[in-house]
């Protein structure tokens, strides 16, 4: 083996482990280009059958058009002895001969013709299965492949080695999330120490002492009016 050769069977080799690392990526596009040759082969396996097909109607017709005939001219031979028309009859019997042979020939082509349509349309039906049952396993694959694929990230993501940009990303949002809470929770802790906030209290129990004050004027006044007009009322009956 000379040096080219080779060397063009090392490129062959490094091309071979590419496209196989390519497939192994792409294993939907694989798949996908399998369907459709599959499909490509199918066409024209059904263009195949439909010729069969039709050549076996068209000796179907021939055979009943022959069979139609021959009824006729077995008829009208009959009829011909009796009239005397003998060149009539020779003519007839020839033609009956003639059918007859047809007959024979047309039938055994047919007879061939059927068993090679029926073959072929099993062949076409069973194509047909197989392409969807390449579908079927392309789907099961794909649904394995995704589930291997979440397992081993959720396995990475709990021995902490994954690295996923969405889980960076979750991880970023989550240490974001918890900052702000501290935040709040800080807030909340310091609330009601500052100096604002006391004399915020103040003021709200000053207003609430003055308001109580307010009502309790009024209930006073309230019933010093009650007595009042009951005194008045007294005085008007002792008149």
């Amino acid at each position: 083996m000379g040096l080219f050769d080779r060397i063009a069977n090392v490129w062959k080799g490094f091309i071979s482990l590419w496209v196989s690392e390519v497939e192994q990526k792409n294993p939907e596009a694989v798949y996908e280009a399998a369907i459709e040759e599959r499909v490509k082969k199918h066409r024209d396996l059904k263009k195949a059958v439909s010729g069969i097909v039709y050549l076996r109607n068209k000796l179907t017709s021939e055979l009943e058009q022959a069979e139609k005939e021959l009824g006729e001219v077995q008829i009208q031979i009959p009829v011909a002895v009796q009239e005397g028309e003998d060149d009539v009859a020779l003519v007839l019997i020839q033609k009956k001969d003639q059918l007859t042979g047809k007959i024979v020939q047309v039938s055994a082509e047919l007879e061939k013709i059927k068993v090679q349509a029926e073959e072929a349309k099993s062949g076409l039906i069973a194509f047909q299965g197989e392409i969807e049952k390449l579908k079927r396993e392309k789907n099961e694959v794909l649904a394995k492949k995704a589930n291997a694929e979440a397992r081993i990230s959720i396995q990475e993501t709990l021995d902490g080695l994954s690295t996923d940009a969405d889980i960076k990303a979750l991880e970023n949002v989550r240490e974001h999330v918890d900052k702000l809470q501290a935040q709040a929770d800080v807030g909340a802790e310091i609330k009601g120490e500052s100096l604002d906030d006391k004399l915020s209290k103040i003021k709200a129990k000053t207003a609430s002492a003055a308001a109580q004050s307010q009502l309790a004027e009024l209930k006073k006044q309230m019933a010093a009016r009650k007595s009042a007009q009951g005194q008045a009322a007294g005085v008007k009956k002792t008149m």
